[in-house]
């Protein structure tokens, strides 16, 4: 058995069933040998956008949280000890930016919480980190 975090749009392309969600990680969040988590810190970024843009970002986070539950995924919660392992996330200087400070988060509670973190994130691999699974 695994326990997964997915990443925010992987989490958002399974609530919504859609295409852009790929074979492998349908595989994974379907397998029902797996654990599957979505993050207080995504539902705080649907919320940021949706609110900043509702004309673009029409899913909000109380959409997401609904979703999430509604599929069996389990909620993780932001824990001070999230936060104090995000300094142990370590990129090479030669690797591309990256400056999204909701995907670090994840990124920090997955490898606190011994999971592994399932995203389509190009700059996420960049991290070197073991539990992340790139599709």
């Amino acid at each position: 058995m695994m326990k997964i975090l997915l990443d925010t749009h992987i989490a958002i392309w399974s609530v919504l069933d859609s295409e852009k969600l790929s074979d492998k990680a349908r595989a994974i969040i379907l397998d029902t040998d797996n654990e599957i988590y979505y993050s207080a810190a995504s539902v705080w970024e649907i919320t940021i956008k949706h609110m900043a843009h509702p004309e673009i970002f029409l899913f909000s986070g109380a959409h997401l949280e609904k979703g999430c539950e509604e599929n069996g995924f389990q909620s993780l919660p932001i824990c001070n000890k999230h936060a104090a392992e995000l300094e142990t996330l370590v990129r090479p200087q030669n690797a591309p930016p990256h400056k999204d400070p909701f995907d670090r988060m994840l990124l920090a509670q997955a490898k606190s919480e011994g999971m592994k973190f399932l995203t389509h994130d190009t700059l996420i691999p960049y991290y070197n980190e073991p539990f992340v699974i790139s599709v």
